[in-house]
């Protein structure tokens, strides 16, 4: 199993039985989590006034956070129950998922985040669209916006489904459809009355808790070994009958397929993760660039020691339960980590950990649907449909009709996408990112020459070639674990299609620029080369 479905899937389930612990200690821990934040949402939406306070939160966290809540974003229920499970199964290879995703934010703290929010208001499309024609340029944006946040909204929703339904030992699919309704609902009321400031404070404390389990089940895991990391591996070792899950190529490196499918992943994860909307969006929740600059630093800080206990997780769930087992297990490779806390603290510590895997799943979606609406209602309602001539008033009518509409849409195709391999829809996500937005974002900072039709054709040939090749991979048929698995038109080898797209859509950014007889405005690219590295002309804390 690929890191690609390892992200995409969020079901756990114990190895005999498809019901985990006691159904009635996790609806408590569940029922406990949701009540504390409703009321957090209820009062955070209380000073929900003006556009920056929905969108923006006011700008009013500090880089501190911020960054906690930035990493609550980033750290979906994948990176908790997918890398533990294939370090477990993979050993070294799986740890690496671990420090792609790390390495990732020092392309968003070295290229991305301070410029960007030097030079934005709310969206990504603000900076895209800056010295470019507002039109055109937010249209492409807002599509490429709305592609990632939908597919990674799906693939969320089923995940919630499958892991909420077998923690409760619900079956049947009507149960399953009516766990993602109730879902998705609780998602709506978030984004809809809590608005940005009522995601964060989400964000933030499911962080503070998805670490802190991670934490206490390392310092478990230790105790058991005397707190005696080689004594861990050598255990793991005993457990795998084999040295090679301590060193590379258990998964890739066999053919130069795997190895080519390696690369091709790593850069969609490590350039894609600057490139994703939901992330970029956080930027614009504080005050000034420094704090910014501040939130990625601190976002490291947390995603680092949480990626470093997973190493701990992984290689105990391979020493204490055993690979054989895990594979097993209905929930497959997912399941590592829920079947590692009940073998540390039963069903306790289950029904704690797995609330955590709904909590992050709840904080995600939430972050995602936000995302969509306000690149629906401030780049094509406000700037495109409106023409610049709506209120403020007006854009968070439009931004809370579109979360319904979003939520209604995550809804159905979280139900529809049941059972289903939804690793596409991740891979498609983190592909878009990387190929869509990240090149046409670095060339508005830092390319003079760049121009509209240039961001179209990026935007677009980076959008349709992600599409095209994952249509025509392995992942969408061809295979037993395939979304189509009884068809084969996979003549594309690779899983992940970012070798092939992420250099295509440079290389249109630039081709577009070069062909364009249009010349764009040069008092506008030199405002906002200023604006971007001086913060002269950001935006405040609040709308005047």
């Amino acid at each position: 199993m690929n890191v690609l479905s390892i992200l995409a899937a969020g079901a756990v389930a114990a190895p005999e039985t498809t019901k985990v612990g006691n159904p009635w200690v996790n609806i408590g821990i569940f029922g406990l989590f949701v009540a504390v934040t409703l009321i957090v949402v209820l009062k955070a939406s209380s000073n929900n006034k003006t556009a920056a306070d929905y969108y923006a939160g006011g700008r009013s966290f500090t880089g501190t956070q911020n960054g906690t809540a930035i990493a609550g974003d980033y750290l979906s229920a994948a990176s908790f129950l997918g890398i533990v499970g294939a370090i477990a199964i993979n050993g070294y290879d799986g740890f690496l998922y671990s420090i792609g995703f790390l390495v990732a934010w020092l392309v968003a703290l070295l290229l991305v985040a301070e410029l960007l929010r030097n030079t934005g208001k709310f969206t990504m499309a603000d900076v895209l669209s800056f010295r470019l024609r507002q039109r055109p340029v937010r249209i492409a944006a807002a599509v490429s916006t709305l592609a990632v946040c939908v597919f990674y909204l799906l693939a969320q929703m089923a995940g919630a489904g499958a892991l909420v339904s077998l923690l409760l030992g619900i079956d049947d699919r009507m149960g399953q459809s009516l766990v993602i309704v109730v879902v998705g609902a609780l998602m709506i009321t978030y984004v809809l009355i809590g608005g940005m400031k009522g995601t964060t404070w989400v964000q933030i404390i499911k962080a503070c808790l998805l670490i802190a389990g991670a934490f206490v089940m390392t310092i478990m895991v230790l105790a058991q070994f005397g707190f005696n990391f080689s004594a861990l591996l050598g255990a793991a070792v005993e457990s795998a009958g084999t040295e090679n899950i301590l060193n590379p190529g258990m998964q890739y490196g066999k053919t130069e397929t795997s190895k080519l499918d390696f690369i091709s992943l790593g850069l969609a994860l490590v350039l894609g993760t600057a490139g994703l909307p939901h992330v970029l969006m956080r930027f614009y929740t504080v005050p000034t660039a420094k704090e910014a600059r501040r939130s990625v630093v601190w976002a490291i800080w947390l995603i680092g020691a949480f990626y470093l206990f997973t190493l701990v997780l992984g290689y105990g769930a391979g020493a204490l339960i055993g690979a054989d087992k895990i594979k097993a297990a209905p929930g497959g490779v997912n399941s590592a980590a829920p079947l590692l806390a009940f073998e540390l603290g039963g069903p306790l510590l289950l029904g704690l950990i797995s609330a955590v895997a709904f909590a992050t799943i709840l904080a995600v979606v939430a972050g995602l649907t936000i995302t969509a609406a306000a690149s629906f209602a401030h780049d094509v309602y406000a700037s495109v449909i409106a023409k610049g001539k709506s209120t403020p008033e007006k854009e968070m009518k439009v931004a809370r009709r579109t979360v319904i509409v979003i939520g209604v849409f995550a809804i159905l195709g979280g139900i529809g996408a049941q059972g289903q391999n939804v690793a596409f829809l991740v891979a498609l996500a983190f592909a878009v990112a990387a190929s869509a937005n990240l090149p046409t974002i670095l060339y508005s900072l830092f390319w003079k020459k760049f121009t509209t039709r240039g961001a179209v054709w990026s935007m677009v040939g980076g959008l349709g070639s992600a599409i095209v090749l994952i249509i025509f991979s392995p992942v969408m048929s061809g295979l037993p674990t395939s979304m189509i698995p009884g068809a084969d038109f996979s003549i594309f080898p690779l899983a992940n299609p970012g070798i092939v797209s992420i250099p295509l859509a440079f290389f249109l950014g630039w081709l577009g620029s070069v062909l364009d007889p249009n010349t764009e405005d040069p008092v506008k690219s030199a405002e906002m080369e200023v604006r971007s590295l001086t913060g002269i002309g950001a935006e405040k804390a609040v709308d005047h």
